[in-house]
């Protein structure tokens, strides 16, 4: 099983970080990656169970399903059900907690997954800086615009 987390402080209040990543369908309009996306059967993109179907920039197909979501713990949980990439049992995290001295949030963004022999630092690297890095520089991006 490999292990990739990546965390970072943004500088908004984490009301603002939430709202801009609880729907688990608007990462469209936030991810670089992302191209489009849909939640299938026109469930709400906050139901736990619901799954999102997008494209990547590079035209590759993805389903993911939402495993959980907490507004308490400004948390969910989701994991992949399809895609090209492989990255098998894939389930993600995505925590924010409040730094209330600098009314800032941390984010904590997390996987667990298994990958093909040889290929763990590849697929590692590319989940860390394509899907999380990437994910949290853009999502202080969107609280930079909403800010304004």
């Amino acid at each position: 099983m490999v292990a990739v987390a990546t965390s970072d402080i943004i500088a908004a209040p984490i009301d603002a970080v939430w709202e801009v990543i609880r729907d688990f369908n608007g990462h469209e309009s936030w991810h670089p990656a992302v191209s489009d996306s849909a939640i299938e059967g026109r469930h709400p993109s906050d139901k736990v169970g619901c799954v999102r179907a997008f494209h990547l920039a590079g035209g590759e197909f993805l389903r993911e399903r939402l495993l959980s979501l907490s507004d308490a713990e400004t948390m969910f949980r989701y994991c992949l059900l399809d895609t090209p990439i492989p990255l098998f049992n894939y389930v993600a995290q995505v925590r924010l907690i409040p730094v209330t001295v600098s009314d800032t949030c941390f984010i904590h963004w997390s996987a667990r997954f298994q990958t093909p022999k040889g290929e763990e630092t590849a697929l590692s690297g590319l989940v860390r800086d394509g899907v999380q890095r990437a994910g949290i520089e853009a999502i202080k991006e969107e609280v930079r615009g909403h800010a304004h």
